[in-house]
């Protein structure tokens, strides 16, 4: 019989020793990144994720951009007003732009790509449609001179802006040419690097077209295994890899030739409740309708030992879907105590049977995308087995098949996600779930006191009684139980000691200021 005891100890095993295909060694003007997933797309408004995002970052310019200490600063755009109103945000365009093909950029272009993500005929899933605009409210976009765009609101937003800098732009000519397929797979830049080759499952040729960037080639190579990405890092092959495994630490940094990058990241663990009606049907997805339950199960996983045996870092268990400072401070980590979860369920109506079981329940989740993730999900899923809850563990591949059950809101009844985070407000790390509707909103929560707060929200300008709101918020979120709350995931990135270049706590692995060493 599996007890979590051997389940943690079985996460710690090295494993070292792949077969690698042969690689040289990267020449002086390209610099070569291992990452555990492909990208899913490189239309624009369909992409989801931090992975694909992080590539896409190189082909297409925003707006603005977000420092790594968490300021706005100036991008395609020179500048931007907010109105007296809060109801739009009015950028000013840099003049003489363009597009990979030569297409002039303007302000015509900005008002197409978000009117583009917005429109129900192309039914995009992505970030842009299904977290940017239901989180500020999105009600068009329009061109007021050649330079001089309007993003039109629903209401006050403070964070509008910070969130309309996520939009990836793209030239209108172009993209109406383009059929959504070939858009998918055929971008046209209107960033410092353009696509040349996506080899699907291998990897991706990025190369300089102008300005920022410093290497001319970029090459993404997918290396699912973690082992292999350490392996070809120490081999020389490529230069920066992410998701560091915690037994190749002392690997790494006793090379030689590379150093493993630690920091805190702000990406949100957690396993989330599917309370969708289809999965209502299951005897699992049943019980987890209760907040009862759902509160049950917080108590069921000890998260301190998943962090410190899986993950190698001290955790502090997460209160909420806020980063700290910026959390509830109020709000006590659920603590490990499966004699309360056991009594919880009883109570709620779910004691064990003959044969010891409560109910039964699936748990979908990525391997290889996340921090040992295959692991966390296994030991989770013993742990809520070893109060009676049944659970079935389904490893998936990220990119092709977890990313679609995702956006669509069909994995589950469990399933395993990390959500990326700020440090900046607490209303960011917030707007996963800003209303019903939104794509982020995986969960299908519709808590009506959660969104209550929201509209709230729309009419207090002040930061203190904004506190106090966004404080009763958490402290629903907290008692509701929508996610098994989990951790902020540590980020290692095993860095070559040819390149300079220092990872952020927001996991956007930006390369257009990387160098070889001095």
């Amino acid at each position: 019989m599996k007890t979590m005891r051997h389940l943690l100890m079985a996460g710690t095993a090295v494993l070292f020793a792949p077969m690698l295909p042969a690689y040289a060694a990267p020449p002086a003007d390209t610099i070569v990144v291992g990452i555990s997933a492909d990208a899913s797309t490189f239309d624009p408004a369909q992409i989801s994720s931090r992975d694909n995002s992080n590539i896409a970052a190189h082909i297409f310019g925003t707006l603005t951009e977000i420092t790594p200490e968490g300021q706005i600063e100036p991008y395609l755009a020179a500048s931007y007003m907010e109105a007296e109103d809060g109801m739009s945000v009015t950028y000013t365009m840099k003049p003489d732009l363009t597009c990979e093909d030569g297409e002039v950029l303007n302000a015509e272009d900005v008002a197409y790509t978000f009117n583009r993500a917005a429109d129900p005929a192309n039914a995009f899933t992505g970030s842009t449609p299904g977290f940017v605009f239901s989180s500020i409210g999105f009600q068009g976009a329009e061109a007021v001179s050649d330079l001089e765009v309007k993003i039109n609101l629903a209401a006050r937003n403070p964070i509008a802006a910070s969130l309309i800098g996520e939009v990836m732009i793209h030239c209108k000519d172009s993209y109406e040419a383009l059929s959504l397929e070939e858009a998918s797979s055929k971008p046209v830049a209107s960033g410092s690097y353009r696509l040349v080759t996506w080899d699907r499952a291998s990897q991706v040729l990025l190369e300089k077209i102008k300005d920022p960037g410093s290497f001319t080639n970029i090459i993404y190579r997918i290396i699912p295994e973690a082992s292999t990405r350490s392996a070809e890092l120490i081999a020389g092959n490529v230069d920066i890899i992410t998701n560091v495994a915690p037994d190749q630490l002392d690997a790494i940094n006793g090379s030689g030739a590379a150093e493993v990058k630690s920091v805190q990241g702000t990406r949100r663990i957690y396993v989330g409740f599917n309370m969708k009606e289809s999965f209502a049907a299951t005897p699992g997805g049943a019980a987890i309708q209760k907040p009862e339950v759902r509160r049950a199960m917080q108590y069921a996983i000890d998260v301190p030992s998943i962090c410190q045996q899986l993950l190698n870092f001290e955790c502090t268990r997460a209160t909420g879907l806020v980063n700290p400072p910026n959390d509830n401070t109020s709000l006590t980590p659920y603590p490990y105590d499966p004699d309360m979860a056991e009594k919880l369920l009883d109570e709620a109506g779910f004691p064990r049977d003959a044969n010891g079981v409560r109910f039964t329940i699936k748990m979908q989740g990525p391997r290889g995308r996340y921090l040992n993730d295959a692991n966390v999900e296994q030991a989770i899923g013993q742990y809520l087995s070893d109060i009676g809850i049944e659970t079935e563990v389904e490893l998936m591949e990220f990119a092709s098949v977890y990313v679609p059950l995702i956006q669509k809101h069909d994995a589950g009844p469990l399933f395993f996600l990390g959500s990326g985070g700020n440090l900046v407000t607490a209303e960011y790390d917030m707007t996963d779930i800003a209303t019903p509707e939104s794509g982020t909103n995986y969960t299908g929560w519709t808590n009506q006191q959660w969104f209550d707060g929201w509209k709230k929200l729309e009419t207090v300008t002040d930061t203190a009684e904004r506190k106090v709101i966004i404080d009763e918020m958490l402290k629903v979120f907290y008692d509701d139980s929508p996610w098994l709350l989990l951790y902020f995931q540590p980020d290692f990135y095993g860095v070559s000691s040819r390149i300079a270049w220092e990872p952020r706590r927001d996991e956007r692995v930006y390369l257009q200021g990387a160098t070889l060493a001095q």
